[in-house]
């Protein structure tokens, strides 16, 4: 039997959120913020945290600095019984941050990759990340080391017997290539939002990137904000509706959502409870600061999962 439920390669890092900022960020002057959060970030560190905290259990392969931001950030990750017995330390790079401006409905996003664009195919494990049922990646476009290997660890993890799922993520680039269409066809679930799917068929019809994916994955996983989540195959189309609650920070609830809608589907559940089980989690996530901060406390999210679980 595998000994995790799923596996994670990925980037760690912390964010440092400031809120209640100005709309406008003059040079030059001194700006105060009504409110402060240091949390856990990165989606692959978000995505591991949350799946562990709802009942999966994680392996994840990761890279840090020896600092203290490092330490932060893999403690967090062991509180809910993250595996990290793989993890990696550079001498040479400091663990990743990103500092978020909020300012009312926006925000600005200033991140240092650190150790997160350092790590190759040889601090990758192979056996240790086919030791699961489930394989996911995210980020893909800033694992800069390792993208020229890519495709030969998803082959292997294949071949292995794993399922596979890819949130691509944001490409800082905006080029959305570097191999993405060589990993496509081993991948069992994408997971992107409206405008990365548009990214990644290269259209601005959203509905002519949904025809485009579909033939390229299996399952095709939209996560659309205030309108819900859908799932897509080319047989048939699942739609589930948001969950209406008052969001104190969006910020990670793309990741969580992940966490939530693979810790059903990886147990083999309707394409519909997984979805829904991915929006409880994501509405769940907006109701406190940063992307893990509402699963730091079992008693919180499954209250709110119980009061909330009937309007998925």
């Amino acid at each position: 039997m595998p000994h995790f439920d799923i596996t994670i390669a990925g980037e760690i890092n912390l964010d440092l959120i400031l809120y209640g900022l100005p709309p406008e960020l003059p040079l030059e002057h001194e700006l105060l913020a009504s409110g402060l959060e240091i949390t856990l970030g990165s989606s692959s560190a978000i995505t591991a945290h949350n799946l562990a905290a709802l009942g999966s259990k994680v392996g994840f392969i990761t890279r840090v600095g020896e600092d203290p931001l490092g330490a932060l950030a893999l403690d967090r990750l062991r509180a809910v019984g993250v595996d990290l017995s793989r993890t990696t330390h550079s001498t040479e790079s400091k663990t990743g941050l990103t500092v978020l401006l909020t300012h009312g409905g926006s925000r600005h996003l200033l991140t240092y990759p650190g150790c997160m664009a350092e790590m190759s195919r040889e601090h990758l494990n192979l056996d240790y990340l086919k030791s699961a049922r489930h394989f996911h990646l995210s980020s893909y476009f800033l694992h800069r080391a390792l993208l020229p290997h890519i495709v030969d660890v998803i082959q292997n993890l294949k071949d292995a017997g794993l399922t596979i799922s890819l949130d691509t993520n944001d490409d800082p680039a905006d080029q959305w290539n570097d191999g993405i269409a060589e990993i496509l066809p081993y991948v069992d679930v994408l997971m992107p939002n409206e405008r990365e799917a548009c990214k990644l068929a290269v259209t601005e019809d959203f509905a002519a990137a949904i025809r485009k994916l579909v033939r390229e994955v299996p399952l095709l996983v939209v996560k659309r904000g205030a309108q819900g989540a859908t799932a897509y195959t080319e047989e048939k189309e699942v739609s589930v509706k948001a969950i209406p609650v008052r969001i104190v920070d969006a910020i990670g609830a793309g990741d969580t959502f992940n966490a939530g809608f693979l810790h059903k589907w990886t147990q083999g559940r309707p394409l519909a409870e997984c979805l829904m089980y991915g929006n409880l989690a994501a509405a769940c996530s907006t109701t406190k600061p940063g992307g893990t901060e509402a699963f730091r406390d079992p008693g919180y999210w499954k209250s709110f999962f119980a009061s909330h679980s009937q309007q998925g």
